[in-house]
């Protein structure tokens, strides 16, 4: 009787000392972009789920069905989800509709460690209101070139000085001088708004008057035309082969699509933010970070917050750089031994530094298509310059209004 009651207290005491160990493992789901986002996640979700007493999930959703989930689950008093990834313009769409927990007002502090470009991107208002998501993946698009067709050249720093490479390189047998990215929606918009950037152009002022029928708008898109003579418009996987294989010289893409460690025959450099080398050099490189959030209806609201803060720290993206994580911390982008196995890192970071974002609309994925459609009528010559800008005008100032 003694040794079934010492027993008996043995258990009691073991259970009151230790209770997570024979509570049952919470289970937290996160609603991500598929393909390597998840692979970076389960990569390193184990420690977390060891320390934690937990059971991660990682649900791995193209972009359109990612946004839809998210947005209708945001709709049921409890959520089925704890963490979302957000493509960054989707940010003031889901701020402005109420569906994250606002992760200043739960007592998060922001890290210095983020480069301040991708930090405010996860804010609402933008740059300057309460953060609501944190950047986890770090993209922005820069140039992309074959260092042999471009035979001992340096880099073009201007755009002038890009079609110029082209030209040459074009005029060889067999080889494309620049390739872009010109599919209606957001490819081209995403391929253009670079240029339009770079010659001064925007698609709005801080009126939101909408400009894309501006000089600099003309002046970018007959240039850009110019390229395309002297290239080729290819979708994204037919980029990326073109130019590291040595049939196209140059291109515009995000370093994501060409994650790649030192023994890369890629080039990386930041996209030129001038027409030529008189001109005044503006920032031209797209930011396209992945954020992570948490839902307002998550169920495990400061668990969650314990996991979005691992998995954007510093030792978790240091750790996920061999699962092709593309990180979003100075300190990582800085460390001596992954700058030595991705020689990028440097450049993605000076370029992420000096980048510029979408507009900050919920009706940027409306802009977006409306505006595709006429850069692509222009490109195509359905259309003049001129007819197929003043007409994205009308078609934009329809969308806000």
């Amino acid at each position: 009787m003694k040794k079934t009651l010492s027993l008996l207290l043995a258990i009691l005491l073991v259970a009151a000392l230790a209770p997570s160990a024979l509570a049952e493992p919470t289970k937290l789901v996160i609603a991500a972009r598929g393909g390597s986002h998840v692979d970076v996640i389960n990569a390193v979700k184990a420690q977390f789920e060891q320390e934690n007493n937990c059971v991660i999930e990682v649900l791995g959703l193209e972009n359109p069905d990612l946004k839809q989930k998210i947005a209708l689950d945001s709709r049921n008093k409890a959520g089925a989800y704890d963490i979302v990834m957000l493509d960054d313009p989707w940010m003031p769409e889901v701020t402005e509709a109420g569906m994250l927990l606002n992760l200043t007002e739960k007592g998060y502090q922001d890290d210095a460690d983020f480069v301040p470009a991708s930090l405010a991107l996860g804010k609402a208002p933008y740059g300057t209101g309460d953060t609501f998501a944190l950047p986890f993946a770090g993209n922005v698009t820069l140039l992309f070139y074959n260092a042999e067709l471009l035979a001992g050249a340096q880099v073009p720093d201007s755009w002038q000085g890009v079609l110029d490479v082209a030209k040459a390189v074009n005029a060889q047998d067999g080889k494309v001088g620049y390739v872009i990215r010109g599919q209606q929606g957001n490819p081209i918009v995403g391929d253009f708004m670079p240029l339009l950037w770079a010659f001064g152009g925007n698609i709005f002022d801080a009126d939101w008057n909408v400009l894309v029928d501006s000089q600099q708008a003309k002046d970018a898109l007959n240039l850009y035309i110019q390229l395309l003579a002297n290239g080729a418009n290819y979708e994204k996987n037919d980029i990326v082969s073109s130019v590291a294989d040595g049939k196209a010289a140059m291109s515009l893409g995000w370093p994501s699509w060409y994650i790649s460690g030192k023994a890369s025959t890629a080039g990386y450099a930041k996209i030129p933010g001038k027409v030529d080398a008189d001109s005044a050099e503006n920032p031209a490189g797209m930011i396209g970070n992945w954020l992570m959030g948490i839902p307002a209806n998550t169920q495990h609201p400061d668990l969650a917050l314990q996991l979005l803060t691992y998995l954007t720290s510093a030792d978790t993206q240091k750790a996920a750089a061999s699962s092709g994580a593309v990180p979003t911390r100075i300190s990582v982008f800085n460390d001596e031994a992954l700058a030595q196995e991705y020689p990028f890192y440097a450049t993605l970071l000076e370029a992420t530094q000096a980048s510029r974002e979408r507009p900050r609309t919920p009706r940027w994925g409306d802009i977006e298509n409306v505006f595709g459609i006429e850069l692509s009528n222009a490109i195509s010559g359905i259309k003049t310059v001129d007819q197929a800008l003043a007409d994205a005008k009308v078609a934009i100032e329809d969308v806000m209004r």
